[in-house]
């Protein structure tokens, strides 16, 4: 009984591939997982309610209000209640209005209301999955942190031959347990994570502050909280969010906050991942009024902010695990090397702007991973999230 005490939601859309959902919701339920299955209007063309409701012990919601009787079926509900949600299969259109916000059914609601992880099993014909638009979907699910599970190549229902199957249930059902099994290596650890830029004010209207958009740093405190740590995530002005209820988000703007908040929680922390865009540089003064233009130059004196990471680095405990970033233009790793053994960190993550995607307001990163022996590890070009769980692999085989 892999999945005990496990409650899951089981969304089925419209594809000949909803067979293989029976399969996989009986799988489910043979490992002690609680399954709740919603349908579309197009699922139960492809398989019945009476065949799924049968294999799960559960009426299976479909619509939002009840045949005639006024009874509400509460998608927040459903998305409270479960600890994992997968839609298998997921067809084009599920995914481009799980990505577009579409909420007209009740499974997209649903997702939209989930405050767990979603797991997503695309099944189509392979030119609707290689289509542009359909890889731009996907891009966007995983940017919102869903994790797709790719389908397999074979015969399609068309009689075509390629990409689209269906991952088998057998296989999504390892993933699944893999999944919380995996959120066992961190329980009961709890990890401070610093994300974004600071804003280092001039005047009520101005400040100095960099492109961070805290991208990395969230999908960091994301896979930290998915492998079952508690996260502090101190953040500065960003356009993400998370609904992990894991994580605990602190919102800063200026580096002496993010510093005053490290200091303060990093005590009772496991380990900390500095992945913040700290300003190493704040005004002398910030003026109380908008300075107005003039015909003199502005001379603007600046002083240096206090580094967070050597600081955390200076009262590490020896039980105690410190990760830092390196942004580099140049010499990179002689300047994340020093870096490292400066700062007390225990490894280091490098990268630098020179490489094409890395760096600042995109949506993939190219990293270095270099350790306390000097030992580096070169991962290729991938999304921040999968980027982020290479990191959170390190911190596990460090821990461990």
């Amino acid at each position: 009984m892999r999945l005990e005490g496990k409650k899951i939601i089981l969304g089925i859309t419209g594809s000949i591939a909803a067979y293989k959902a029976a399969i996989l919701l009986r799988l489910l339920i043979k490992q002690g997982a609680e399954v709740q299955v919603v349908i579309t209007n197009a699922g139960k063309e492809f398989i019945t309610p009476v065949t799924l409701s049968a294999l799960s012990g559960k009426p299976v919601v479909s619509e939002f209000f009840g045949v005639n009787d006024g009874v509400w079926n509460s998608h927040v509900d459903l998305g409270l209640w479960a600890d994992l949600m997968i839609i298998a299969p997921a067809t084009a259109t599920t995914m481009g209005k799980m990505a577009g916000g579409i909420a007209d059914n009740m499974l997209v609601t649903t997702y939209m209301s989930a405050k767990c992880p979603v797991f997503v099993a695309p099944a189509m014909d392979l030119d609707m999955f290689a289509h542009p638009s359909t890889q731009r979907n996907i891009s966007t699910l995983i940017d919102y942190g869903n994790t797709i599970i790719e389908p397999g190549e074979g015969e399609l229902a068309s009689g075509l031959q390629g990409k689209g199957r269906m991952e088998e249930p057998e296989n999504i059902l390892e993933i699944v347990v893999d999944y919380f099994d995996r959120k066992k290596k961190l329980r009961n650890k709890t990890f401070l994570v610093t994300a974004g830029p600071t804003f280092e004010k001039i005047d009520p209207v101005r400040f100095i502050g960099n492109y961070s958009s805290g991208k990395m740093g969230y999908a960091l405190a994301e896979g930290l909280a998915n492998n079952g740590a508690k996260v502090i995530l101190v953040s500065g002005p960003v356009s993400v969010s998370t609904k992990n209820t894991n994580i605990k988000v602190i919102s800063v703007e200026s580096a002496s906050e993010m510093y005053s908040e490290s200091m303060t929680n990093f005590p009772n922390c496991d380990g900390a991942i500095m992945c913040a865009a700290v300003s190493d540089f704040t005004p002398v003064y910030a003026e109380n009024k908008k300075t107005k233009r003039g015909k003199e130059n502005w001379n603007l004196e600046l002083q240096p902010t206090k580094d967070i990471a050597a600081s955390l680095g200076e009262v590490k405990m020896e039980n105690q695990m410190l990760v830092g970033f390196a942004l580099e233009t140049n010499d990179e790793i002689e300047n994340a090397q020093k870096k490292l053994e400066k700062k007390n960190l225990d490894f280091i993550v490098l990268n630098s702007l020179n490489e094409k995607g890395a760096g600042f307001q995109v949506d993939t990163n190219k990293i270095t991973i270099i350790d306390k022996g000097n030992n580096q590890q070169v991962f290729e070009l991938k999304s921040k999230k999968k980027v982020a769980a290479d990191i959170v692999e390190k911190v596990i085989a460090l821990l461990n």
